[in-house]
């Protein structure tokens, strides 16, 4: 309810609407939370069709400017007092964000070109994917928009803006595909990836040691990434072509869909344990 009292007085309002405010509300949420169809909502809610996706477009718009400050980008001295426990054995105090990509199907776009720029060899199908980043305390500190499904996560990392947030001898926790040491230096900072076997029989002790640490906080992000999707099974599904444009002033909505998820999931507890 407190999160529809922030939202009311942005909300569209006429005496000619068939549905009240609140609503508009449980519609939005419904379709987010149990990936209902259009057609479906409009049966339920006993409207058109149309009124369900201007509905929806409108308050999906209004969510995303109301609530994306909930994904926050802290301070090195927050970071350090809710740092828990198992990353300040590892890393000590050093480590800012734990950063994955996580890819959402798409509807076959009509355009070639577009068809292969969200074509993904790793699903086998058309996505949009998403850098996502988190706290070491399991908040969603940063979201990057939608990228075509093609795009490596190197490219995404060093041109979605992550880099210019973070301050000398940061630690970023990554997996092996972001081969982005070189950035990431370039910043005076540092990333902290699982070490490879290529050229050689075997990694040493001290970097099966070293990759396990990593590998095990690692971890973390992958849940967030997991918990999102679960609560908001709308992204479990196939969205539609149309959430790829964008109006004039603003997102498409594709990118304010995942924002929203993804701040309303910050209202939520975390999945790691402080101790």
């Amino acid at each position: 309810m407190q999160v529809f009292k922030l939202l009311e007085p942005y909300m569209m309002d006429s005496t000619r609407s068939p549905i009240t405010k609140f609503e508009k509300y449980v519609l939005v949420l419904m379709r987010l939370r149990l990936n209902l169809s259009v057609q479906d909502l409009a049966y339920r809610f006993r409207v058109s069709k149309s009124t369900i996706s201007r509905t929806f477009n409108h308050l999906i718009h209004v969510m995303n400017r109301r609530l994306n400050s909930f994904i926050l980008w802290p301070d090195r001295e927050q970071l350090k007092m809710s740092m828990p426990m198992e990353f300040r054995k590892s890393f000590g105090l050093k480590v800012a964000i734990i950063i994955d990509c996580f890819e959402i199907f798409i509807e076959r776009p009509s355009k070639l070109l577009a068809r292969a720029e969200t074509w993904s060899n790793y699903k086998h199908h058309n996505t949009v994917k998403f850098l996502i980043g988190v706290t070491p305390q399991g908040t969603i500190s940063f979201l990057s928009k939608a990228w075509g499904g093609r795009s490596s996560d190197k490219k995404i990392t060093e041109n979605c803006g992550l880099l210019n947030k973070l301050n000398p001898r940061d630690v970023i926790l990554a997996d092996r595909g972001f081969d982005i040491a070189e950035s990431v230096g370039l910043m005076c900072a540092e990333v902290k990836i699982p070490s490879f076997t290529r050229g050689k029989k075997q990694l040493s002790p001290l970097e099966v040691e070293s990759t396990r640490k990593i590998a095990h906080l690692r971890i973390h992000v992958d849940r967030v990434i997991g918990l999102v999707r679960n609560k908001y099974t709308i992204l479990q599904g196939t969205l539609p072509i149309d959430f790829l444009i964008s109006c004039e002033g603003q997102d498409p909505v594709i990118d304010e869909v995942i924002s929203v998820c993804c701040a309303l999931t910050n209202l939520c507890a975390s999945v790691v344990p402080f101790d």
